[in-house]
């Protein structure tokens, strides 16, 4: 009877809102559950304050640099995190606001104006009764999509002065990754007095190679065109082999210039400069040059070779 009457009392007694009756097996559970939990503190040097503290990082808690974290991707993204629309931004705040956004980001990143000055070759050349010297550089200046190109190259020798000499100017327009077009117009100053028109490439071709290319136009009517191709292997962070390549070309026979018609000339040289800071590089190096077809001809009429060896000697710098 006094148990039926226990019962009955707990069955009447109030229930207050979130504060439900724990079933005897519920806490039993609660009661182990605490009970290991103490144990786990107690045992990791929770407890006690003059205990002393366990080292996360000896229970693999911690990983040292480079160790492959659980649960953390390790590679390149999945492909289909850049399959998404080309536009979406457009769809979710308006074609005229990302318009706007796109013109202002060209603006900060693209239209200010830098001035670069280079020669990537000022050098004697050893070879011969003589001894020559050539130069070849350039400047530019302007934002990163459009520039104003200067550039000049000569040669000559010690005892005769310049044999040829040249300067250019042409605007330059970045037109893909990488490569610029170049239109402009280069005027002989030695060797020549012609006037050209010109027209050109240039840029990173794959392979890193450094091309440059342009087609001559003169005013007397007579087209040429050169390619320059160079490339740098670095040895060491400071010191650069660069093998290096020219051809020039003419669309018919130019006897004051001694070029013959096609493949007028060709050149391949190989120069390794140590850079003592990347804007001040001297170097050394070997050139060898042909002249091919008529103009070998031209070459010998005038008493020259046709072909020479020379041992380079130079500066490359920038700023």
């Amino acid at each position: 009877m006094n148990a039926a009457l226990i019962l009955s009392a707990m069955a009447l007694q109030p229930v207050h809102a979130g504060h439900q009756p724990t079933p005897p097996a519920e806490a039993k559970k609660d009661e182990d559950a605490a009970d290991h939990e103490k144990m786990d503190h107690d045992m990791m040097g929770h407890g006690a304050a003059d205990q002393p503290v366990m080292d996360h990082g000896a229970m693999g808690h911690g990983a040292a640099a480079g160790d492959k974290l659980e649960g953390i991707p390790i590679g390149p993204p999945p492909r289909a995190a850049g399959s998404g629309p080309a536009r979406e931004a457009e769809r979710i705040f308006g074609a005229d606001a990302m318009r706007e956004a796109r013109a202002a980001l060209i603006h900060e990143t693209g239209q200010q104006s830098f001035l670069w000055v280079q020669a990537d070759r000022a050098e004697a050349r050893f070879g011969g009764d003589s001894v020559g010297f050539l130069w070849d550089a350039q400047a530019s200046y302007g934002p990163d999509l459009d520039e104003l190109w200067i550039e000049s190259e000569g040669e000559g020798d010690l005892d005769e002065g310049i044999e040829s000499a040249d300067i250019e100017a042409t605007w330059s327009r970045a037109i893909a990754p990488f490569w610029d077009l170049q239109i402009g117009a280069r005027q002989d100053l030695a060797g020549s007095s012609r006037t050209y028109a010109t027209v050109g490439v240039q840029g990173l071709a794959p392979y890193l190679f450094e091309v440059d290319a342009a087609a001559y136009l003169s005013t007397e009517g007579e087209m040429t065109a050169e390619i320059e191709a160079e490339l740098d292997q670095r040895i060491t962070q400071r010191l650069i082999l660069q093998p290096r390549g020219e051809l020039v070309f003419s669309a018919q026979d130019i006897p004051d210039l001694a070029l013959g018609s096609g493949l007028a000339k060709a050149e391949l040289g190989l120069r390794l400069r140590y850079e003592f800071a990347r804007e001040f590089a001297p170097y050394i190096g070997i050139a060898q040059e042909w002249r091919v077809g008529d103009s070998r001809d031209f070459a010998r009429a005038a008493g020259e070779d046709a072909s020479a060896t020379r041992f380079v000697a130079g500066l490359r710098f920038w700023f």
